[in-house]
């Protein structure tokens, strides 16, 4: 199989045709109405978009060792609340983390207390590894000359500390209306990836957890819906693109399947 690939079409639809992974990372619609250029991000309600996302998390946990989702914090209590009902009443054996991402620069409300954090749910089967010493960062007595301070830093707790990424981020693409932190992929995935492992990128967007994969030199398979993105992917990170077809995945124009 191809080390990277830009697969555009259904998310679920992909996913049934490629092999287990050691990581899913999941940076699924917002549910906010946001304008995406071929999903609907519309809802009847907070409840039916809870219920939808909890519904693709318990598939999703299926096809990986463990599955990070990324979600809107509109969106938190109803969605761990249907995680419950749905992944551990099925799956009781799974271990749900909650993780959050915090950031200084929010958006500012003059009504209420504005916004300044993104949650992050890890789902992680029992077998499933965890390579804490990929992720370590300084500690505060290491950055303060501390003679106790232990050499070679601390794991960070669940609690990260990331800016959004705004217009005017380095990181940014401005043709796509929201994008995490490339920092805050690459921790999740250093956590949990073998540098032999996979990792499927459900919800590709602007590329970002394939950039990130392809910096660390971890094999990602990237699925994204809309065409327009999964060329500007495939331009800039110079990989094939792939296209499912008729329950195949074909690279576009030319005759190969995998």
């Amino acid at each position: 199989m191809t080390k990277y690939r830009i697969i555009q079409g259904d998310c679920n639809e992909v996913l049934d045709r490629l092999p287990r992974a050691a990581t899913i990372f999941a940076d699924p619609p917002d549910g906010i109405n946001l304008g995406y250029d071929k999903f609907r991000d519309r809802w009847a309600d907070d409840h039916t978009y809870a219920a939808w996302l909890a519904a693709q998390t318990l598939r999703w946990v299926e096809s990986a060792d463990t599955t990070w989702v990324s979600y809107n914090a509109k969106h938190d209590v109803l969605y761990k609340h249907a995680l419950v009902e749905s992944v551990l009443e099925r799956y009781p054996e799974i271990e749900i983390k909650p993780f959050v991402q915090v950031f200084t620069f929010g958006q500012y409300r003059a009504e209420d207390c504005a916004n300044n954090h993104r949650p992050l749910v890890r789902l992680r089967w029992p077998d499933a590894p965890l390579f804490p010493n990929a992720i370590k960062v300084p500690s505060w007595r290491e950055l303060n000359g501390d003679r106790r301070a232990k050499k070679g830093g601390r794991v960070p707790g669940d609690v990260w500390d990331f800016p959004r990424v705004t217009g005017n981020s380095k990181q940014r693409r401005e043709w796509h209306p929201t994008q995490l932190n490339e920092l805050l992929v690459e921790r999740a995935i250093k956590l949990t990836t073998p540098e032999d492992g996979r990792v499927i990128d459900l919800f590709s967007g602007t590329g970002t957890t394939l950039r990130v994969c392809k910096r660390l030199g971890i094999a990602c398979q990237a699925v994204e819906l809309s065409g327009n993105y999964c060329r500007r992917i495939a331009r800039e990170n110079e990989i094939g693109l792939w296209k499912l077809s008729k329950g195949r995945i074909i690279r576009v124009g030319a005759n190969h399947a995998s």
